[in-house]
């Protein structure tokens, strides 16, 4: 056990990495980790990882907001819309077995990676948001993030980028803000039936903020199209990853 949390500790801080370069990609490796380094059951993974992923968003905004690369109109709208979904989510989430609960977290990612690795252009800035698509998409992606853990910043980052109008790189930033407003409320739902190992979550937690310091420090030096590209293959490898480790538990049930 020492060793496997060490290792997963090594591991949070890629995660806090991810969350300050992409706005996202945090579940997408904390709910694997706890899950295979350090043998969570699914949903207290999942549960464990809306926190870790929420605190680690919040603060990892900071530097993004005191750079200018957050847009609190759109960010919020998106986020109190979220938080609906994220609850609702969490509560349902409850009642479902893991290993399904695991391939759903795996399709979700490679069918967003498959539609970022298309090519969606990306929107300019200054065009305005589409408020009653923002707040439709906002409830989905709260839903997919309560239910499964996931469905951060992989769906967040494009919806605030297509329907906000805004840049890549601010989309990353604001979606922090939302990221921690669904995560909040994704937990509050799981935590009616599922009890997490705190010690663990809470030192997973301080290294990836760690992390995201040093994501937000590097995020505003990559080019948009490198980041969306390695975004997607990214989230794309982790899901397929996901799958063959779910679906033949799933077959032997």
């Amino acid at each position: 056990m020492a060793l496997s949390f060490i290792i997963a500790l090594l591991l949070a801080l890629l995660v806090g990495i991810s969350l300050g370069v992409l706005g996202g990609g945090g579940s997408i490796l904390t709910v694997p980790i706890l899950t295979y380094v350090l043998g969570m059951e699914p949903k207290e993974a999942i549960a464990a990882s809306l926190l870790i992923v929420g605190v680690t968003s919040l603060v990892g905004s900071v530097p993004h907001a005191r750079a200018g690369r957050v847009r609190w109109q759109v960010g919020l709208i998106f986020g109190a819309a979220g938080m609906v979904g994220a609850f609702t989510g969490g509560v349902v989430g409850g009642f479902i077995p893991g290993v399904v609960l695991m391939i759903l977290f795996a399709l979700m990612m490679v069918a967003t990676a498959v539609a970022m690795l298309i090519g969606r252009r990306s929107v300019p800035a200054g065009n305005g948001f589409a408020l009653p698509k923002i707040i439709l998409d906002g409830l989905a992606v709260g839903v997919a993030t309560g239910l499964v853990g996931a469905g951060g910043g992989f769906l967040v980052v494009p919806a605030l980028n297509l329907l906000g109008g805004l840049t890549m790189v601010v989309a990353v930033g604001t979606s922090l803000i939302v990221i921690a407003m669904k995560s909040f409320a994704g937990l509050s739902g799981y935590l009616f039936s599922v009890q997490l190992q705190w010690p663990v979550v809470l030192a997973f937690t301080a290294v990836a903020v760690v992390g995201s310091f040093i994501g937000s420090a590097i995020s505003s030096r990559l080019p948009e199209a490198a980041l969306r590209k390695g975004f997607g293959i990214f989230v794309l490898v982790m899901g397929v990853f996901v799958l063959l480790q779910e679906i033949p538990a799933l077959l032997s049930t």
